[in-house]
């Protein structure tokens, strides 16, 4: 019995009234998918096109807007299925599967960002070092850290969870998050001393280090000119924006695990769309318009699509 458990399907059961809107859901949040992927591919197809934007800074962007196409393909194509079905169901093996996906991507994004603040550190703090601190070896190693760090430790608590006893088949969510642990009859001790150090290591650590980077670029930019302040302010800020998103969003997602089952079903999947949601929007908008290069081919690259379209409207 408890191997047939841990093979059999479990079922989502946080839909509320799915079979009266299921078209409307369907329809909204393909539109969204459609608006995450587009946006964020643009601002990588200009980076990778173009290249004044083959610099430090503009790669780690392309990597962390990569890493929202992958976080949103791990749940949209799934959500987009079970709102058509009947009932919202999933095997065991793919629930963990996007479990490991949804952290290992989610934490990287930390590590992204600990990139591109030890960049603008390295950019405003010792510019005359820069060319020889941030090589594309150094470059290199960030990427492969910022990815094969998180997934390593996912792994073990993936790994971990496979081999637990299940004593329930229903996810309290819409996908496949750390509400699997509510499946165990028992969460293991290696369970929980492993989040406890994944905690430490994917997100307290690389915060710790972005908030120290940019104290010391705030504190050099205070005591420079003009020029740096403000140059400091084009290229930080949106660093700061996007990661006060993330940590906003990671927040709630412990939370959301330690709060009480009898909270109002409705709130919680609201609540959740929004980890899904509004982040990966968030950083093309962000480093679409606020960074001034990109900014530049953006409007460039749009209105070569507007002349093209009214070319073609004509004949």
């Amino acid at each position: 019995m408890e191997k047939e458990l841990n093979v059999t399907y479990v079922t989502l059961d946080w839909y509320v009234e799915v079979h009266k809107y299921r078209y409307i859901y369907f329809f909204v949040m393909c539109i969204l998918y459609i608006l995450i992927i587009c946006s964020n591919s643009t601002i990588v197809y200009l980076i990778w096109i173009h290249k004044n934007l083959h610099e430090p800074m503009y790669i780690f962007i392309a990597a962390l807007l990569l890493n929202c196409i992958l976080y949103s393909t791990n749940i949209y194509p799934k959500l987009l299925i079970d709102f058509l079905s009947e009932k919202q169901v999933t095997s065991y093996s793919a629930c963990l599967f996007q479990f490991f996906m949804f952290y290992t991507l989610g934490s990287s994004e930390f590590f992204l960002l600990a990139g591109m603040a030890y960049d603008r550190y390295v950019a405003i703090c010792k510019p005359l070092q820069y060319q020889t601190i941030m090589t594309k070896t150094t470059v290199s190693i960030f990427l492969v850290i910022a990815w094969l760090v998180p997934s390593c430790h996912t792994a073990v608590q993936t790994i971990a969870s496979a081999e637990a006893k299940l004593c329930d088949l229903n996810v309290k969510g819409i996908f496949c998050n750390n509400a699997v642990y509510t499946l165990q009859c028992v969460r293991s001790r290696l369970i929980t001393v492993f989040g406890v150090v994944a905690l430490l290591d994917l997100a307290i650590l690389p915060m710790l280090f972005i908030v120290f980077t940019y104290t010391k670029i705030f504190i050099v930019s205070y005591q420079s000119c003009r020029e740096i302040r403000k140059k400091a302010a084009e290229t930080c800020l949106p660093h700061l924006l996007v990661l006060i998103s993330l940590t906003v969003f990671f927040v709630y997602d412990i939370i959301m695990a330690r709060v009480e089952s009898d909270f109002p079903k409705t709130a919680r999947i609201i609540m959740t769309l929004q980890v899904v949601l509004y982040h990966p929007l968030f950083n093309p908008f962000i480093y679409g318009l606020k960074m001034r290069k990109i900014s530049k081919h953006l409007k460039r690259l749009l209105s070569q699509a507007k002349t093209i379209s009214c070319t073609k409207a004509e004949y």
